[in-house]
């Protein structure tokens, strides 16, 4: 969308006639693109891209033109709420935190921590507080395990980093300004705007590579919105992309067209990784992979003689049956045809706000699970067990069971595989606490819901999305409409985690654990807090933000480096952000393996292959599900406005004409979709953008419940196709939700029972 941005209706209620711009970072999203807010008294009236702003320049989409919606959205929670019996009670912060207290103590004095646990939603990377205080909820009392949303979206790419650079946060992005060929699998930027890749108005870059000469090339199931503007559309089976990229290595190591370049003599596991791929040529997994072998062939060639050309792989090939091979042989391909940590190529950001992975110590292979769940017996992978286990470690009577839980930004009833287990499960707590600002299909269920600001009350500044940036830039967004007479998320976090560690209420210094909280973060980035406590005025995430500023290659050190940045030069004299520049080769600063080179081989992923083999041997189902998303959508959240809401419905299954004609179905016919663990509804959609014998479902949706406070949302409904994604169908190595790639009957409904 280009800059006109969208207009918001004016209220009877202002006071003060005076129209102001604001300058500000939407936090919907990992464009994080600049925008111009316009108000009246205490009503957003406008908002559009910032044209001067030297990160997004102008561009906006649909979500960040209704950034005053959500601010302005009467449902949304402003006071804390407390729980009695079905009512909601609306009471002050002191009463609530009370009430805290006296739900979690009794849990803890009698079962200990580990009978507590937490949830981090992704809402929660985009907050200014929740992004840099999660922490504090599971730090302060020593909390052994909590789940977020990373093991439904993208923990195998992070296992991937951990096990080829040594850090599961040194994530290689394309250099999407300056490659001539882009090959997109599993991602689909027209609706997501860039996922673990940040860079505004992607589709308007492929236009630019086309401009230059090169080609976009999109491998996935369904022909997207960013296949329709790519130059090429593979469609694949879905789950079979780690055969196809497999194949494209065994063409690589058979016809000689492998170039390490500028790593030559610093990749180890090259032999290991030929041996495994040896059986996966493009002949043996044409039928599987429903790609011909030729074509196979010819991608291998062109990512091998393009001389800038960068494979880019993301959610779809995380949230699969073998996601951990997948993400990793993308990155495998980059090093092979050389196209890893160069112009144009998958290379590594220096962000100008200080990422924590770059003071990462050398570490060696990923080391056994730690410890592993009480029901499932799943082991943990980089901190984390699958989301799907929560409900079972809830249900479950017996020692360890989870009785209490504190849920940070996230909707896991609606968005964690096998979500009618979690429905069911909730309702068991002895104590749920829900740090949130609606009353969704989760927070419903919480004893306690104590709401932050809304975006547009405090500042913004992004931290780890600029980890995934294209650019070396930062920008930091002073609140619209500050509040002072409520606690911010960062407070509300501190004081629950003191709570949890057995501090009465009434008793938590916040500043005394903030400052703790500060200690410990300068630590990683090398900084002694009491020597540089005379040399910022700030606390809180400021305080961290001017941290990780002045700890980045272009601050200032406190004082090292003299007119380096620093948050208030940031602040005055950066309204439209600064940027330092295009990405650069920096692998030397990345690496963090035990041997100082990229690793290719570990048993952990290549031990995964035979599985592998096994599953591309075996005959297709009928009928596999897949998810979606659209633009103006984003996850579970923000279909609360009836703006992003409004037009043709949504959730419809998208069916390919052969398959509608096979089952006997017409557009609009209503069918049921039943999986091994549940059945939905849905209204057919017959489309050639989906392959044959893949149908399609959005996620996220499915607002169709009692109790919430979701007025738009519960008129536009739709269908939770979470209630159909097996919980126990996970990627091995990583534990990652395979919600994509089940197999669904689908059944035409009779009149009568639609």
């Amino acid at each position: 969308m280009d800059a006109s941005g969208g207009s918001i209706e004016t209220s009877a209620v202002d006071t003060d006639d005076t129209v102001r711009t604001h300058l500000r970072t939407c936090p919907l999203c990992e464009a994080m693109c600049g925008l111009e807010i316009q108000t009246k008294g205490d009503r957003v009236t406008r908002v559009r891209g910032d044209r001067a702003d030297v990160w997004s320049k102008g561009f906006i989409c649909p979500k960040g033109s209704a950034l005053g919606h959500l601010h302005h959205d009467p449902d949304r929670v402003r006071v804390p709420l407390v729980r009695d019996g079905e009512q909601w009670r609306e009471v002050s912060w002191e009463e609530a935190f009370a009430r805290c207290e006296e739900l979690l103590r009794p849990i803890i004095a009698e079962d200990g921590i580990r009978a507590v646990t937490a949830y981090i939603g992704n809402p929660a990377v985009h907050n200014y507080s929740l992004s840099r205080y999660t922490g504090a909820v599971a730090g302060i009392p020593r909390m052994p395990v909590i789940w977020s949303a990373g093991t439904v979206d993208q923990w195998p790419k992070n296992v991937a980093c951990a096990q080829l650079f040594g850090n599961p946060w040194s994530l290689p992005i394309p250099d999407i300004h300056r490659t001539d060929l882009f090959v997109v699998m599993g991602a689909n930027p027209h609706a997501s705007n860039g996922s673990l890749f940040s860079c505004p108005d992607i589709l308007g870059e492929i236009d630019k590579i086309r401009s230059r000469g090169g080609r976009t090339v999109v491998v996935d199931p369904r022909r997207t919105g960013t296949a329709e503007r790519a130059d090429e559309w593979i469609s694949i089976v879905p789950g079979m992309d780690a055969a196809f990229l497999l194949a494209i290595i065994n063409v690589l190591d058979t016809e000689g067209l492998v170039r390490l370049g500028t790593l030559e003599g610093r990749v180890r596991g090259i032999d290991q990784v030929f041996a495994v791929a040896s059986e996966f040529t493009p002949e043996a997994v044409e039928a599987a992979c429903g790609v011909p072998a030729d074509r196979i062939r010819g991608l291998a060639r062109e990512l091998a003689t393009t001389e800038r050309a960068v494979v880019y792989g993301r959610i779809g090939l995380c949230n699969q049956e073998f996601g951990t091979i997948a993400s990793w042989a993308v990155d495998v391909v980059n090093v092979l045809t050389g196209h890893l940590d160069v112009e144009g190529g998958a290379m590594f950001p220096t962000p100008a706000i200080a990422a924590i992975s770059r003071t990462a110590r050398k570490r060696g292979p990923m080391k056994p699970p730690r410890w592993r769940t009480r029901v499932r017996d799943a082991p943990e992978v980089l901190g984390q067990a699958p989301l799907s286990c929560l409900a079972e470690e809830i249900a479950t009577p017996g020692e360890g069971r989870v009785r209490g839980l504190v849920v940070m930004a996230g909707n896991p009833a609606l968005s964690a595989p096998d979500a009618g287990r979690l429905e069911e499960a909730l309702p068991m707590l002895d104590a749920m606490i829900s740090v949130d600002n609606w009353i969704n299909e989760t927070s419903r269920h919480a004893h306690v819901i104590l709401p932050g600001l809304s975006a547009l009350e405090q500042p913004h500044c992004d931290e780890a999305l600029w980890a995934f940036a294209v650019r070396s830039a930062a920008r930091w967004s002073p609140a619209i409409f500050p509040r002072d007479d409520r606690p911010h998320e960062w407070e509300i976090l501190i004081r629950l985690g003191a709570i949890l560690a057995g501090l009465p209420a009434d008793d938590v210094d916040v500043e005394a654990f903030d400052d703790m909280l500060f200690a410990e973060r300068a630590s990683r980035h090398g900084v002694v807090a009491d020597e540089v406590a005379d040399k910022t005025k700030f606390r809180g995430p400021d305080r961290i933000v001017d941290l990780t500023v002045r700890m980045s290659p272009w601050g200032d050190g406190y004082g090292a480096r003299p007119g380096g940045l620093t948050l208030e030069a940031l602040m005055n004299d950066h309204p439209h952000g600064v940027d330092f520049g295009p990405m650069v080769p920096c692998i030397d600063s990345i690496l963090r393996t035990a041997s100082g080179d990229v690793e290719l081989a570990h048993d952990n992923i290549l031990g995964d292959v035979p599985r592998l083999r096994g599953r591309v041997e075996q005959p297709r189902p009928n009928l596999v599900l897949i998810g979606r998303r659209h633009v103006r959508s984003n996850n579970s959240w923000m279909h609360n406005v009836t703006v992003l809401v409004k037009g043709r419905p949504r959730c419809t299954l998208i069916v390919h004409p052969n398959d509608a004609r096979d089952l006997g179905v017409e557009n609009g016919a209503m069918v049921s979709i039943t999986s091994e663990v549940g059945t939905v509804t849905a209204a057919v959609e017959i489309s050639d953008e989906i392959r044959e014998g893949v149908v399609s479902l959005p996620h996220g949706w499915g607002h169709d419940h009692a109790g919430t406070r979701l007025s738009v949302a519960h008129e536009h409904a739709g269908v939770n196709s979470n209630l159909l994604a097996p919980g126990g169908f996970v990627d091995v190595p990583s534990g990652n939700a395979a919600v994509n790639g089940f197999p669904v009957q689908v059944v035409p409904l009779s009149p009568a029972l639609r």
